[in-house]
C-alpha cells in the first residue's frame, strides 16, 4: 500500500478515534446518579475519584467503559491494516496504526474539546490500548498495578506502574523488528516513507506514556511531599462484600416474614387467611 492511497483513511481514524475518546462516562454515570463527579472529591472525572465517592461496583463498571475507549480505536487501527505492507517494504502498517488510533483516544479522554479540554487522566483508556495492542505485556502490567494499589492503597503510583511496561515493551518490539535484527545487524530504512512512519509509531508510544503521566503530574507531586490521596480499594472491596452481605441477609429475612396485613391494613399478630 502507498501512503498517498491510505492518508484519507488514517485521518478519519485520528478523528473517529480522538471523539471516542472524548466521551467521558464518569460525568455520564455520577449525573444519571443525580451528582456531578466534577464537584466531588478531587474533582477528577475518571475512575479513581468514582470509586471513591460511587462505590466500587461504579468504579468497575467506569474503568471497564473506559478500556473500552482506549481499546476500540486500537483494534479498528491494527484490523483495517492488518498485514498489509507500505508500499516496497516489510514495515506493518498496523504496527503504527494501532498506536496512532490508541494516542488520539488517549488525547481525548485526557483532553476532550467539549469540556474545555479538561478529562480524567487517561489510565483506564490507556490500559485498553496496550492490551489490545500487545495482550500478554498490557494485561500482566494491568495486574501488576492492580495489586500495587490493593497492597499500598497508591492509586497513581500503581496506575502509573500499570502503564509504563506496555509502552517500554512496544519500543523494544520495534527495534527488534525493524531497526537491529538479530542475525543481520542494524537494518537500514528501505524508503522515507518507512522511516517516517517508524517515527511516528515510536513517538505515538512515547506520547501514550507521556500524557498519562503528564496528566498525573500533581499527583507525582504529591507524592514526592507525602501527600497524596489514598484509595483504599481493599477497604472498597470489603465495604461491598458487607453491603451485598446486607442485602441478602434483608432479602432473606423478607422472604420468610409472614404476611400480616389484613385487607383494611390493620396488622395483626397472626398470618392472614
Amino acid at each position: 500500500m502507498k501512503f498517498i492511497d491510505i492518508w484519507w483513511i488514517l485521518l478519519i481514524m485520528v478523528v473517529g478515534s480522538y471523539l471516542i475518546g472524548s466521551i467521558n462516562f464518569s460525568i455520564i454515570v455520577s449525573r444519571s446518579k443525580g451528582r456531578d463527579i466534577r464537584n466531588i472529591g478531587s474533582g477528577n472525572p475518571g475512575m479513581m475519584n468514582m470509586s471513591r465517592n460511587f462505590g466500587l461496583k461504579t468504579g468497575v463498571l467506569i474503568l471497564f467503559l473506559d478500556m473500552l475507549k482506549g481499546g476500540v480505536p486500537t483494534f479498528v487501527g491494527w484490523v483495517v491494516f492488518r498485514g498489509a505492507l507500505l508500499d516496497g517494504t516489510t514495515f506493518v502498517i498496523s504496527d503504527m496504526t494501532k498506536y496512532m488510533c490508541g494516542f488520539f483516544a488517549v488525547l481525548g479522554h485526557i483532553f476532550p474539546f467539549y469540556l474545555k479540554f479538561k478529562g480524567g487522566k487517561g489510565i483506564a483508556a490507556t490500559i485498553g490500548v496496550f492490551v489490545v495492542a500487545n495482550p500478554l505485556v498490557g494485561v500482566i502490567s494491568g495486574l501488576a498495578g492492580l495489586a500495587f494499589i490493593l497492597i499500598t492503597s497508591m492509586g497513581s503510583m500503581g496506575s502509573l506502574i500499570a502503564v509504563t511496561p506496555p509502552a517500554i515493551a512496544a519500543e523494544i518490539i520495534f527495534y527488534t523488528k525493524y531497526i537491529y535484527i538479530k542475525g543481520n545487524g542494524f537494518a537500514r530504512a528501505q524508503n522515507v516513507t518507512m522511516l517516517l512512519m517508524l517515527l511516528a509509531a515510536v513517538l505515538f508510544v512515547i506520547g501514550i506514556c507521556v500524557l498519562t503521566w503528564v496528566a498525573h503530574r500533581m499527583n507525582i507531586k504529591r507524592l514526592i511531599t507525602g501527600d497524596e490521596h489514598q484509595t483504599s480499594w481493599s477497604a472498597m472491596i470489603k465495604k461491598f462484600k458487607e453491603k451485598k452481605k446486607e442485602e441478602r441477609r434483608a432479602k432473606k429475612n423478607a422472604a420468610l416474614a409472614p404476611d400480616t396485613a389484613e385487607p383494611d391494613g390493620e396488622v395483626t399478630d397472626k398470618p392472614s387467611e
